[in-house]
């Protein structure tokens, strides 16, 4: 009736209609709707009153959500529902004949999923040559490279529901935006909702936090003795690779290894000074 894989109980699916029991509490998981939510005590909640989905920023915990649900729920021109360290997934929602506005990300990949309606995408390498255009219905997944002028406009009359995931997070965590006029005047600002300013994806106190890791390596430079000229020469160079879309470690390990390896020799020579 049961087996077992790496340990842990599995219904045998030749039996479905055998309850099934919970690993960690021995209660049973089994529904008679197969397409019914099972919430064990260890899983975010994603449910308010009516059935209904509770549509806010579950981020960066481990989180699952029927996403086609979700998307169609949502009535707001975006709300994030997760917001990680590498990736944010937000759902957008556009009003017959509006779009989504031309747009470029330059150091984050966008993927983009239509469950309702119909539209046009347009893409292309400057925002007057959108040469790249395809029609877009349900089930239509578009992805948008770094750098790529882009668009999507609902051409149908329904709302065009769908959901976005942009890696790394081009918006602040929790970020809602009822209405296209209220992300733009917010974009105007400069920030949020708080008035923070964001540039790409983050507030200044958020890449504070972001970059502490190289911080904390220039400081161990300096406990060190190494002259200041070659800790500035690293570490701004690192800072322009982190804003090329480097992590903070990945510039580290770089810049570091061009010096080791005598790839800059302006490097090597600074540090001996």
């Amino acid at each position: 009736m049961y087996y077992y894989e790496n340990g842990y109980p599995y219904q045998n699916p030749y039996h479905v209609s055998v309850p099934m029991s919970n690993y960690y509490s021995g209660n049973s998981n089994y529904r008679t709707y197969p397409n019914e939510f099972i919430h064990t005590n260890h899983f975010t909640h994603a449910f308010e009153g009516n059935n209904r989905l509770a549509l806010k920023d579950y981020g960066p915990n481990p989180f699952v959500i029927n996403i086609n649900k979700a998307s169609k729920q949502n009535n707001t021109y975006r709300t994030a529902i997760w917001t990680g360290k590498h990736l944010q997934v937000t759902l957008m929602s556009l009003n017959p004949g509006e779009d989504i506005g031309l747009e470029m990300h330059p150091n984050v990949d966008q993927f983009l999923r239509i469950e309702q309606g119909q539209g046009i995408t347009q893409m292309g390498k400057s925002k007057e040559n959108l040469n790249f255009s395809r029609k877009v219905y349900d089930n239509s997944a578009i992805m948008v490279p770094a750098g790529t002028w882009h668009n999507l406009t609902n051409t149908g009359n329904i709302p065009l529901k769908l959901y976005s995931i942009y890696a790394p997070p081009n918006h602040p965590f929790g970020t809602v935006h009822p209405t296209k006029a209220d992300a733009m005047a917010k974009e105007r600002g400069g920030g949020h909702s708080k008035g923070n300013a964001v540039i790409s994806g983050r507030t200044p106190d958020e890449w504070v936090r972001y970059t502490e890791f190289l911080v904390n390596k220039g400081l161990e430079d300096v406990k060190e003795g190494i002259n200041a000229t070659h800790i500035l020469q690293e570490f701004i160079l690192m800072g322009v690779l982190v804003g090329k879309g480097y992590s903070p470690e990945k510039a580290y390990q770089t810049v570091e290894e061009w010096e080791r390896t005598g790839e800059s020799k302006l490097l090597k020579q600074s540090k001996n000074m």
